[in-house]
């Protein structure tokens, strides 16, 4: 099973008509002490995880203390660093970089958090051609900052050569880290880190979910498949006499 965790309830039920949208079945359960939503045919686990690192690393190391997850999914909504990304683009992060650490007593700390190396190369083949949605790799920058003026967007930028800026991603990442679970995280673009992001937030998510909607899908359902052919490898290389 896959576990896909979305910052807030906006992301979240974005998401779900997003997925449901393709014709997938959803269905409610719980794992621990939190509500999920399940999709059987994908083996896929969709979770609200909070709003940021703190509360997100909390909720996602709880769910993998709870169940047995063979990938964790960061997915969610942020604001775009450079000026070649869309509103309904996607970035999916080769490392997810914690850029709030300010640390005066030492050399400056920019931990980073690689994405699982199979899960990028797959989504490197399988989107290269007719994808869903425009796609980006490169990294996604992670604190708990609203960014809404051009001189801050710019810092970042310069500090952490990320793409978009968002907040929970370091948290699940350092949850799944601790857990030895492989962890992606996959963001929708919905503003411009700028003046005017918490109006283009709200006028954007539900578009930037859909789109993170239809790449998630996607790399889920190969995920699913390498896990397949991986047992039926085993299971044929304990039979072989």
């Amino acid at each position: 099973m896959i576990l896909t965790v979305i910052p807030t309830r906006d992301e979240l039920d974005a998401f779900v008509e997003g997925c449901r949208a393709q014709g997938h079945h959803d269905e409610p359960a719980v794992v621990g002490r939190l509500p999920i939503t399940r999709f059987p045919e994908l083996a896929m686990a969709v979770a609200c995880g909070g709003l940021g690192k703190v509360q997100f690393g909390i909720r996602t190391q709880h769910l993998l203390d709870s169940g047995r997850w063979r990938l964790v999914v960061c997915a969610g909504a942020a604001g775009a660093l450079v000026s070649d990304l869309s509103v309904g683009d996607v970035v999916i992060a080769t490392e997810t970089v914690e850029h709030d650490i300010l640390n005066r007593f030492g050399a400056p700390r920019l931990p980073r958090f690689g994405g699982s190396a199979p899960i990028l190369e797959h989504c490197r083949r399988a989107l290269r051609t007719d994808p869903p949605v425009r796609v980006h790799y490169g990294p996604v920058a992670s604190g708990d900052e609203d960014v809404v003026d051009v001189e801050r967007r710019a810092a970042i930028h310069e500090r952490t050569r990320a793409l978009v800026v968002a907040w929970e991603g370091a948290g699940g990442a350092r949850a799944s880290q601790f857990s030895g679970v492989e962890f992606v995280e996959v963001r929708g673009v919905t503003d411009g880190a700028d003046g005017s992001a918490a109006h283009d937030f709200a006028r954007n998510v539900r578009r930037a979910m859909t789109s993170v909607a239809l790449v998630v899908t996607a790399l889920v359902r190969w995920a699913g498949d390498r896990h397949d052919e991986t047992r039926r490898g085993a299971a044929q290389e304990k039979g072989a006499p």
